[in-house]
């Protein structure tokens, strides 16, 4: 490997390239200062950049201000180079409430709308993801504005990697897609990460412009990347950069370097990039002892009075409503009240209509999904859509459930709404992630609401199979953040479908396929919105509560018809997360006697949690245990009669009768 770097430097002022001396010395120092604290004990982990200081001051220097760039653990320059006041990161990473997350995320984990960055998660891959959704929003701003995502070799095998730069290709988004090649993902070498010879390859295989860096000198990122920055503003088009680089320490310093050869360590010592660029400034005759002195003296004194700012902050006192209060974004809903006039529509209409005044009402407001623009959808709740709004805002997307996901951050981000359309609820396994661990933990982590309804047709009956027909709503009631809605009427379908496009807070929609188009009810033909969290009373007794939500509700209706001597109040839950537990007690306080009736499958679903709460909240006025019915513990079969005895239809019946006769 050759150790001499050619700076090139025709094309940049000196006054630059002192700028960007004085940018990679800073972290640089910084980082030094927190491998101290690190060993007295004073900051609880560290992931260094070492050695990689020039990949994110270039590309940092090389964008505007207001350009997003969505950095990783080693881009500290990123931060600096964006003018972060020290005694800001300094509070982050000691948990101190003049960080960034209040304390609750630790490192890099955070994001700053001030300064147009969004930090990472650890599951890293979504963060690509993320990068295309802002992108998108540029590119219908038309704001001529580009966009730069970090991510490592390691990164580089994750499934949301491929997904990201597949969409951005398809899609043709101004994004900088920036992998740091620093040898090794953790411990394992790039040859057991990937077979090609250089990441760059990666990059024709989605027809992508790449182009490879390298990353130690600094002339030739900022360069480079000024360069190329400029033609996608006027050009959008996605870039894949691989930035051929080192890290001189582990992957966090508890790791260690021992898997490193020390020939390797060495020959990368050699192209240090601060000290490589400090010897040719020294040499070409720009910098100065004294100037170099200068700003040594003027970086220490900041990181030293930050840091004694920092400790002197008082340490964060834990507050429970605090805590609990910042899970959503606070919002208080606006009620649009129907009118009287009505049309006897089917679910599936009412949730199309919802949509279609939606995207009047919000005149950005984008729909994602497979085969959701000019084919309407598998279910054609959007058939049409394209004609009235355009395929810039109704989008169909590769198979890429994770990467749209993260893109429908990535607008919120830019302040954009958006649906998106998960084909099947059952495909939701394949955009878990980005839900749970990104939308879900958003607004707690640093505050950025997560502005999107993620659609989810779901439920058996249809005779779908296993792949098709789950009602998988527990698998996010469990997760702090979301909120979870399950129509069963047209009206309550319409209503709440617009509450939850309004509602800044993630929203997964559940959309039961069997009743799209067998059950009909008079609709408002206006923009109308229903309360998130409020159940729905559907009728009054006093012998036993029975408590659903989705087909059940109407599986229960059934029952109750065909039963006319059984007096009953039927909760539709509507909502399952937030609950109306309000609803709840009252109406077991009344009738002494609770039944829950779920189609999904018993242990571990939204029954048990309500049994338990009932239980917990109602003893002293129960006459009977709880009673749960839920279908039976097997994947859903897609033959008839197997479907059958699998819902929990069948058994409602005999159970409600058991426990009224308890």
């Amino acid at each position: 490997m050759i150790t001499n770097i050619a700076f090139d430097t025709h094309q940049v002022s000196k006054s630059k390239l002192l700028e960007l001396y004085k940018a990679m010395l800073k972290p640089r120092l910084v980082e030094e200062k927190m491998l101290i604290l690190l060993r007295q004990g004073k900051i609880s982990k560290w992931f260094s950049g070492i050695g990689q200081e020039a990949v994110s001051v270039g590309v940092t220097a090389a964008l505007h201000a207001e350009e997003y760039i969505l950095p990783m653990h080693r881009n500290l320059g990123v931060f600096t180079t964006r003018n972060i006041p020290l005694h800001r990161l300094f509070s982050q990473w000691q948990g101190k409430a003049n960080g960034f997350s209040k304390g609750r995320d630790r490192s890099f984990h955070f994001g700053t709308q001030e300064f147009h960055i969004v930090g990472m998660i650890s599951h890293l891959g979504p963060q690509l993801g993320i990068a295309d959704g802002i992108a998108l929003a540029n590119t219908l701003q038309k704001n001529k504005q580009v966009c730069a995502v970090f991510t490592g070799d390691g990164g580089t095998s994750e499934g949301d990697f491929h997904e990201a730069l597949n969409v951005a290709a398809v899609w043709n988004l101004p994004v900088l897609f920036c992998v740091e090649n620093n040898g090794y993902g953790l411990s394992t070498p790039v040859s057991e990460q990937f077979k090609c010879e250089h990441i760059a390859d990666k990059g024709k295989g989605y027809g992508m412009e790449s182009h490879i860096i390298d990353g130690n000198n600094i002339v030739e990122v900022y360069a480079k990347v000024s360069e190329l920055a400029a033609s996608v503003r006027s050009n959008p088009r996605p870039i894949l950069l691989e930035f051929k680089t080192f890290r001189m320490r582990g992957h966090e310093e508890a790791s260690g370097t021992k898997y490193v050869p020390q020939e390797l360590k060495d020959l990368w010592a050699a192209k240090d990039p601060v000290e490589k660029f400090q010897a040719y400034l020294r040499d070409a005759g720009i910098l100065t002892e004294a100037t170099e002195v200068a700003y040594k003296k003027e970086i220490a004194h900041e990181i030293n009075t930050d840091l004694q700012r920092a400790f002197n902050e008082e340490k964060i006192t834990a507050n429970l409503a605090t805590e609990l209060n910042d899970v959503y974004k606070p919002y208080t809903a606006e009620v649009v009240e129907p009118v009287t006039a009505t049309h006897n529509i089917r679910l599936v209409d009412a949730i199309s209509e919802g949509l279609k005044q939606s995207m009047e009402t919000h005149n950005d407001l984008v729909i994602m999904g497979q085969d959701v623009a000019e084919y309407g959808g598998v279910f054609k709740i959007t058939d049409g859509f394209v004609k009235l709004f355009g395929k810039e805002r109704v989008r169909n997307t590769p198979i890429c459930e994770s990467a749209i996901i993260s893109a429908a951050y990535g607008l919120s981000v830019r302040g954009i709404k958006s649906v998106m359309e998960m084909q099947f609820s059952d495909f939701v396994s394949t955009g878990f992630n980005p839900i749970v661990n990104l939308l879900a933990k958003s607004h707690y982590r640093w505050g950025q609401q997560a502005d999107v309804v993620v659609r989810m047709p779901c439920g058996a009956g249809v005779g779908a199979g296993p792949f098709h027909s789950q009602t998988n709503e527990a698998w996010f009631t469990k997760v702090p953040g979301l909120k979870v809605l399950y129509p069963a009427f047209p009206t309550d379908a319409k209503g709440l479908l617009i509450a939850a496009i309004n509602d800044p807070n993630p929203v997964l929609f559940f959309e039961h396929k069997a009743l799209y188009r067998s059950v009909y009810q008079e609709v408002p033909e206006n923009y109308f919105t229903l309360p998130i969290g409020k159940a729905a009373l559907l009728k009054e007794g006093t012998d036993i509560s029975i408590i659903s939500y989705g087909a059940g509700v109407h599986w229960a209706l059934d029952t109750l018809t065909q039963n006319p001597d059984i007096s009953a109040d039927l909760i539709d839950l509507r909502s399952l997360q937030p609950l109306d537990m309000e609803a709840i007690y009252a109406s077991v306080e009344k009738t002494g006697k609770v039944i829950l009736l779920q189609e999904d499958s018993l242990f571990g679903g939204i029954a048990s949690d309500l049994s338990a709460l009932i239980t917990e909240n109602c003893f002293r006025y129960l006459d009977a245990p709880v009673k749960r019915v839920g279908s039976i513990e097997t994947p859903i079969p897609f033959e008839a009669s197997l479907e059958a005895q699998y819902l929990s239809k069948n058994q409602f019946e005999t159970e409600l009768k058991k426990t009224l006769n308890y």
